[in-house]
This record gives structure tokens, sequence and C-alpha cells, in this order.
């Protein structure tokens, strides 16, 4: 079984938001950029299934500028055999990114296909349920565990819910996207870090796949939260209560 994973090259988590002074966008010029947190859990799972003996191949996906090659390549670092990438400078939406990767699995046949569950930078949380929607497949969201049973050719996977864990059996081909708590990921190992240069990373453009890539949403302003008060130091519980009771108008 060939397991595909989607990979976002997103601002680094560690990395403090800068807004645009046209307030168009975040700046991301001379920033330091990185794997989607949640891509690399999805990868991770990948890479797992794959020494259990449940998949033969792990292909990365990621769509979007030439830089993107350097979040391919991290994740043939971690291990994945294989990588595409489809070039596309302008910003991407979730439904033109589901869009391409229905197009791919079309041309891949993959039994699996593994998605964080949102990316970091606008965390829309919907590319996933929308690549499933587009190729009728059923979905697991929000998984915090996966199994797999090759002979039933099923997926079991327990989703993070607010009630607690909701575990729901999927006919494979299946697409699953992935929570905090499915794993912890690997960090590349300098020896695959030069074995990954030599792996082939396949490129398309939308055109080659057939697919438009058009938004019907557009971004008006981009703003930074308001910045928070300074807290007030109280010298005594009457005080306090005063407060709570005059300025909160909590009790």
């Amino acid at each position: 079984m060939k397991i595909m994973v989607a990979v976002k090259r997103v601002v680094d988590y560690a990395v403090k938001i800068r807004v645009k002074p046209d307030k168009t966008g975040v700046e991301t010029k001379n920033v330091k950029m990185s794997m989607n947190p949640f891509c690399e859990i999805a990868l991770e799972e990948a890479l797992r299934i794959r020494e259990s003996g449940l998949a033969s191949e792990v292909v990365a996906v990621s769509i979007g500028p030439a830089q993107c090659v350097d979040t391919l390549r991290t994740g043939l670092a971690m291990g994945a055999d294989r990588g595409i990438h489809v070039e596309f400078q302008d910003g991407l939406n979730p439904l033109s990114v589901a869009k391409v990767l229905r197009a791919l699995v079309e041309a891949e046949k993959p039994g699996l296909f593994i998605l964080g569950k949102q990316a970091i930078d606008d965390d829309c949380n919907q590319t996933g349920q929308m690549l499933a929607g587009l190729l009728k497949w059923p979905q697991g969201t929000f998984a915090s565990k996966v199994t797999l049973d090759k002979e039933k050719q099923v997926a079991t996977v327990d989703r993070e819910v607010d009630g607690g864990i909701e575990t729901v059996l999927l006919d494979l081909p299946a697409v699953i996207t992935t929570d905090l708590r499915l794993n912890q990921p690997r960090y590349a190992t300098l020896p695959n870090i030069m074995k990954a240069k030599s792996k082939v990373i396949k490129k398309y453009t939308p055109g080659d796949l057939n697919v438009e890539m058009k938004s019907d949403l557009e971004v008006l302003q981009v703003t930074e939260p308001p910045k928070r008060k300074a807290g007030v130091i109280i010298s005594s519980v009457d005080e306090l209560i005063d407060k709570l009771k005059d300025e909160a108008r909590v009790i």
C-alpha cells in the first residue's frame, strides 16, 4: 500500500509573527520557514505504518513556491521515499489545494492519505475534509491513534472530540487528519539528510493536473490582536473584592 502525505511550508512556530505594513498579510521575507508541525505528525505516522510492514511507500506532497522543495527535502530526510512538488507562486486556499491533491491521488492511487488537521499559518482545518469529500472517501479527522488492518482493508481511528475520544472504523482508501497527541515526530539524522539530496522530487504545475487555482475568498485586512493591558498589584483581599465588584462587575 502507498501512503501520501501533504506537507506545508509555514513560518516557523518559534518566530514572532509580524503583520505587513499594508495589512495584507504576515511578513514572510527573511523569516525562518519550516514544515507545519501537524504535517510533521502526519508524516511520522505514515513512516511508522511503513516501518510496521503495512505500507510499501510514503510519498510527501507540497504545494507552493520553489522554496517548498526545502520542506520536501526535510520530509525525505525524515524517511519519505520520494516527493512531489506542485509549484504555485500565489496564495493558496483549502479548496484549490484539495483539488490539486485529488488530481495527484487519481494519478498515484494511494491506499491512504494523511494530512495535518490544520496549518499554523491560516488555521483553516478544511483541506482534509474537502479532499475526502472530493474523492468520496471516508475520513477520520483529529486522529490521536490510528490502527490499520491490512487483511480487512480498514483503519480504526481514535478521534479527539470535545467530549473525549470517538472511535471510527474506515474502509480503505481513506483520508486521515492528525492531532497533536498522535505521535512525536522524529528528527532527521545527518546520514538521512545527505541521502535525501538524491531522492526524487517530481514537479508539476496546477495546469499539468488540469486544476484551476482560484479563490472565492478575499482577505480584506490582517491586524495584530489588541495589546493586553498591564496588570494591577493589589494590597489586600478587600481591595480585590472591591475591584471584582465595582470594576470587573463579576460579583
